[in-house]
């Protein structure tokens, strides 16, 4: 794995400056990005939930917390890789939308910078890409929603889930990071072309959807 990174730039040298028009070989890198990107994602997240973890045979020797700590820091070394090898693009050619690469591989730099702290840099190109249709618009939704998460604001979306303690010091589980005028949030989610939700959401994410105000979370 540690070859990995100049593997990746060796493959990115033929890349065209400003190339706009169908790259097949960039597809073919950025589907491969994208099946690094969820390598070991599958396996945390099963070990988040209690009890899986026996039924994966090959970590019955190992602690939960040991397994979480081994595959997030396999995982973590992908990440850093692809963020490198995805700036090289944005330098290069701006993001990869689906002009470029097709789908769903123009999604493929957007899971990187989502699953990086680079959220805030990348977030107007994010942006821009969405507004050109070149990058679905609920996906810069998600970005957006977790760069307002991070910063302590209300998202718009409702598409974060937390386990942040409350104001008060008590613990509730996970929940639905507050939601800017909560009445609406569907309303606007299905105008960014999510298909759920904000409750039905809520549940694919293991929540009960439930209000929490900002003032709460401070």
């Amino acid at each position: 794995m540690k070859n990995l990174l100049p593997a990746l730039l060796l493959l990115i040298a033929g890349i065209a400056s400003a190339q706009q028009k169908f790259n097949p070989v960039l597809k073919k890198q950025l589907d491969s990005v994208m099946v690094l990107d969820q390598k070991y994602r599958d396996t945390l997240t099963w070990l988040m939930t209690p009890g899986k973890i026996d039924s994966i045979p090959q970590l019955r020797s190992m602690s939960a917390s040991k397994a979480m700590s081994h595959y997030w820091a396999l995982q973590s070394h992908i990440d850093s890789v692809n963020v490198v090898f995805v700036e090289k693009i944005f330098k290069s050619c701006g993001y990869p939308g689906k002009t470029l690469v097709g789908e769903p591989a123009n999604e493929a730099a957007w899971y990187v910078i989502q699953h990086s702290p680079k959220i805030e840099q990348y977030l107007p190109m994010m942006k821009k890409a969405a507004e050109s249709r070149e990058l679905p618009f609920r996906l810069y939704a998600m970005m957006l929603d977790r760069q307002l998460m991070n910063q302590g604001k209300e998202q718009i979306y409702g598409t974060q889930a937390t386990s942040a303690a409350l104001k008060n010091g008590k613990k509730i589980g996970r929940y639905i990071w507050p939601i800017r005028d909560p009445a609406n949030v569907n309303q606007r989610r299905k105008e960014a072309g999510f298909d759920q939700t904000v409750e039905q959401n809520a549940k694919r994410l293991g929540v009960d959807y439930k209000v929490i105000k900002i003032e709460d979370v401070k």
